[in-house]
Formats: structure tokens, sequence, C-alpha cells
């Protein structure tokens, strides 16, 4: 049975809508306890499994972060490195209480 223009464009409609309701922002990720900072500069998931929402925001926001971190770098004249290092330290010191950071001797803990 052929679908019409209409039923074709209403299921295009709810799939977007229902995708972007969906969709995990940080904010949420990070109160949920799924997602925290690492010394590095860089988001990593709490937990070892992490789900397939949680796996893509990560990797979504950590490629932008390492594009910035490397124009900053290079405005700067310095590694990306030291970039990172500043960058963490920050993230670190402005995180919300109770939110996942991850120590040198990596594991996580929550901010106090």
């Amino acid at each position: 049975m052929p679908r019409t223009i209409k039923q074709i464009l209403l299921t295009m409609v709810l799939s977007t809508l229902f995708t972007n309701a969906w969709a995990l922002s940080l904010d949420e990720a990070k109160a949920k306890g799924l997602v925290g900072e690492t010394q590095q500069g860089y988001l990593a998931s709490v937990t070892a499994t992490p789900s397939g929402d949680v796996r893509a925001l990560i990797d979504s926001i950590n490629k932008k972060r390492a594009t910035a971190y490397q124009q900053s770098a290079s405005k700067a004249g310095v590694e990306r490195s030291v970039i990172e290092a500043r960058i963490a330290q920050r993230l670190y010191e402005r995180a919300d209480s109770g939110s996942y950071l991850k120590s040198p001797a990596g594991q996580w803990y929550r901010k106090p």
C-alpha cells in the first residue's frame, strides 16, 4: 500500500521531534552521573559501558573541544596539551557540587 506524501511528512516530523526529545544534553548527562571531566580537559563516561547516546555526546563534545584547544594553542604558540591542562583546571574549579571528576590516579570522585 503506497504512502501518501502527508503520511511521509508526518512520519518525518514525528521522527525529528522524538529524536530531539530523546537526545541527551551535557547538563543532563552530568546531573545523572553519566559523564565527568578528566584532567586532560575532555569528557569521559563514568560507567564502563555507556549507552550509545552517552557515547555520541562524549564523542561530539570532545571533538569540538579538541578543535577549540588546537586553535587556542596555535594562537598562543604552545602545545595543545598546555591548553588542555589549563582548561581542565578551570572545568574542575567551575564544576557543580556532585559532578564527577577524575583524579590523577584515574579514579572517579564527586566534587563536594
